[in-house]
């Protein structure tokens, strides 16, 4: 079901880790952020715009992991684009051999026959300069960094007041850096500073797992992010409920495990 959060911006949310979709009105139909996940929700979502009378005329991946590359043949024909960074690095995966059997690795069993591989990552590559979304609708600034993944991307809809965070600025999953970078810690304290430059006018901030925030909402997460990543650089046990007895998904706390040994390895010292 989709629920409006902002003037002509509506989400629906995914059973799955709680991912949200989102939908932009334009002139001429919808942009569609990160589409979703299980089949019959992407199905489901078409039916919704359909009854409404709304057309998917572009879509927008935010970065290429597996869950935010997914589409569905009722969702129509409509150009995909990611940032050139994205883009790349999704269509080098497509190419390499058993890719596919290994991005269903990568999906809970309980869940991946319902996934429709087929069109994952058919995306077009914007211009490596481009700041914006070429559509006919509100103008939605692309806010790119190197955080989680390769050409990761925020996108600012300012006259809705709205900040689309994509894999960042969660209020139940811990920053997840991305550890094929050379300093996947800098990147991500780097990329919280640039979100924090962008939040000025935000109303309405939307991650890409979790709770919708309002006003100051981005403020606080991008706080609680960075005392987090803090206590990661200084090998301190994070206060931070996410990884918690009160945690909403509890494997996020091996996560946080991984990341822990991860640095301490990259720093010559034992785990």
């Amino acid at each position: 079901m989709l629920k409006q959060v902002a003037e002509g911006v509506l989400i629906h949310e995914s059973t799955f880790c709680r991912s949200s979709t989102v939908v932009v009105d334009g002139d001429a139909g919808v942009l569609l952020i990160d589409a979703g996940i299980l089949g019959d929700e992407l199905a489901c979502l078409a039916q919704d715009l359909g009854d409404t009378g709304r057309t998917v005329v572009a879509g927008f991946s935010t970065h290429p992991h597996w869950d935010h590359l997914l589409w569905h043949a009722a969702l129509g024909c409509a150009p995909r684009y990611g940032t050139a960074g994205c883009a790349e690095t999704i269509r080098a995966r497509l190419a390499s051999p058993g890719f596919a059997a290994r991005v269903a690795g990568m999906i809970p069993s309980d869940i991946v026959a319902r996934v429709p591989l087929d069109l994952l990552g058919l995306l077009t590559g914007l211009p490596a300069d481009a700041t914006r979304i070429p559509w006919d609708g509100p103008e939605v600034r692309i806010v790119e960094h190197r955080a989680h993944a390769p050409g990761h991307a925020a996108l600012l809809i300012e006259e809705r007041g709205v900040l689309v965070a994509g894999d960042m600025l969660s209020d139940v999953l811990i920053p997840m850096l991305d550890p094929a970078a050379a300093d996947p810690l800098a990147d991500h304290l780097a990329a919280l500073q640039l979100l924090e430059s962008v939040t000025g006018g935000v109303e309405v901030l939307i991650p890409g797992h979790g709770s919708t925030g309002g006003t100051g909402s981005a403020l606080d997460r991008i706080e609680q992010d960075r005392a987090y990543l803090h206590a990661l650089q200084d090998d301190r046990v994070p206060d931070d409920p996410r990884i918690g007895p009160s945690a909403v998904f509890d494997w996020v706390a091996d996560v946080h495990e991984r990341q822990r040994q991860g640095l301490a390895r990259s720093r010559g010292l034992p785990g």
